[in-house]
């Protein structure tokens, strides 16, 4: 089993080929396929491309990530492959073309072994709105991976994958990354092309990969990020990283008061911080605690504004131009209305409903307008925070993975993002990496903010806490 791309590259200089890799990593997701973090796996075409990279190997012609094996959560399109959002709207779709991120991987010879099991559309915290059932947490199978992109964890974690890449919306990388012991990293918003990504709201979405080494995280990060003529929202500006992770220097840390007394925190997790916290002040740090009287309309203000977007984002699903129709319908409007209430999951036709409603007329103002407002509130207090500090930390969850059907609450559930949305609202590049063991041994994690494009501050942290 290979847990990182270091551990792959000792295999092929030892003489091992990627097709032998890329089998060993088929036998491993043959062995864990209980867990159902895999929808479908590629082996035809993962084979071919491994024979293609072998063949460049030895011609001395292979890019920077030969030998590396990637899954893709099932809203990223991979040409001539299916995607669906674990959803059963889309059943029998299969992508014309390959999201920006797909090709620039492609492009230095990593091979695409699968498309990954998720909440529907990328809606959950839990993994368990999948259409094909619910992802089961590798390091504990009664309990939940994190959601939405429960399947890219779990794949990254029981060691199915080098490397997966999720979508993070509202912590859908970083929650289920804290789940199961992994890397997981929210880029800049614009940082990262969305060509290719099946929307849920669009102006939070973000690709990010998951790992189990921070070099196999930022080496990904460099390949997939820049300015891509075919998303207007992605940023021209230059990367501040590169895969020689910098030493850390002596950096001025944030950490938000009402985040470390949040009652829903579990006391180990803040425990955990508080630990940190010292640490960091013995590494020679400055960390103070900064008030942020917003943390209780974060969740609030995050469903408003998405719910919204997804409610536009998801009305092209309609059972006429592909995907599911409905057998049932007689006519063009039971067509739209049988098939998307029969393709669509509960959770996905809940958010529907409530973005069309924040948008209705008569509701515009009183929800989706004020929510914009406080959008730029939140936006301003973080920058006035990153004008003074270097980096802010938080936990990343208020507790460790919770069982399968714990949180019967849709509100409860969507409560597990309040550390998460913060990042997605600003637009701010954030991690999760691993922190200690909770006594009932599951993993904890922190998670690192950083002023916008600022990853290397982020990177640079990360390294010296997971090395020290």
């Amino acid at each position: 089993m290979y847990k990182t791309f270091s551990e792959v590259k000792v295999a092929l200089s030892a003489g091992k080929s990627v097709e032998s890799i890329v089998l060993s990593y088929l036998e491993q997701i043959e062995k864990n396929k209980d867990l159902n973090a895999f929808l479908e796996v590629f082996t035809e075409s993962a084979l071919e491309q491994a024979r293609l990279v072998d063949q460049k190997l030895t011609s001395g012609k292979a890019g920077r990530l030969a030998g590396m094996v990637i899954g893709l959560k099932d809203n990223i399109c991979y040409e001539g492959h299916a995607v669906s959002a674990s959803s059963k709207i889309l059943a029998g779709f299969e992508s014309l073309y390959s999201a920006t991120v797909v090709e620039r991987l492609l492009a230095e010879d990593a091979i695409i072994i699968g498309r990954l099991n998720c909440d529907e559309f990328a809606m959950g915290s839990s993994n368990e709105n999948s259409a094909f059932g619910p992802v089961k947490n590798n390091l504990r199978p009664t309990h939940v991976p994190g959601g939405s992109s429960g399947g890219s964890a779990v794949s990254v974690s029981a060691g199915m994958c080098t490397v997966a890449l999720g979508s993070d919306t509202g912590g859908s990388i970083r929650q289920p990354a804290s789940f199961t012991g992994t890397l997981g990293f929210k880029p800049t918003y614009g940082r990262v092309s969305r060509y290719g990504l099946i929307a849920y709201a669009s102006s939070f979405d973000q690709i990010g990969p998951f790992a189990n080494s921070l070099e196999d995280l930022v080496l990904v990060m460099e390949i997939m990020a820049g300015k891509d003529p075919m998303d207007a929202t992605s940023s021209s500006k230059p990367l501040g990283f590169s895969t020689e992770i910098p030493a850390i220097e002596k950096k001025k840390i944030a950490y938000l008061k009402e985040a470390l007394e949040n009652e829903s925190m579990d006391s180990e997790v803040r425990e955990m911080m508080e630990k940190t916290i010292s640490d960091l002040r013995a590494l020679g740090h400055t960390v103070e605690g900064v008030s942020f009287p917003y943390l209780e309309y974060l969740v609030p203000t995050y469903y408003v504004l998405t719910t919204a977007e997804a409610s536009s984002n998801l009305s092209r699903f309609d059972g006429v131009h592909y995907g599911y129709q409905s057998p049932k319908a007689k006519g063009v409007e039971q067509t739209y209305s049988l098939s998307r209430s029969e393709g669509f999951g509960a959770e996905v036709k809940r958010r529907i409903m409530a973005g069309t409603f924040v948008l209705s007329h008569g509701y515009y103002d009183a929800y989706y307008t004020k929510g914009m407002k406080v959008r730029r509130v939140l936006k301003n207090k973080t920058k006035e925070i990153f004008s003074q500090f270097d980096l802010m930390i938080l936990p990343t969850t208020p507790s460790t993975a919770f069982e399968f059907g714990s949180i019967n609450d849709p509100i409860q559930m969507y409560l597990q993002d309040i550390f998460t949305v913060h990042a997605n609202l600003t637009g701010n590049p954030a991690i999760a990496i691993p922190n200690g063991t909770h006594s009932n041994g599951l993993p904890m994690s922190l998670q690192i903010m950083a002023d916008d494009f600022n990853e290397e501050a982020i990177f640079s942290l990360a390294d010296q806490i997971i090395h020290n």
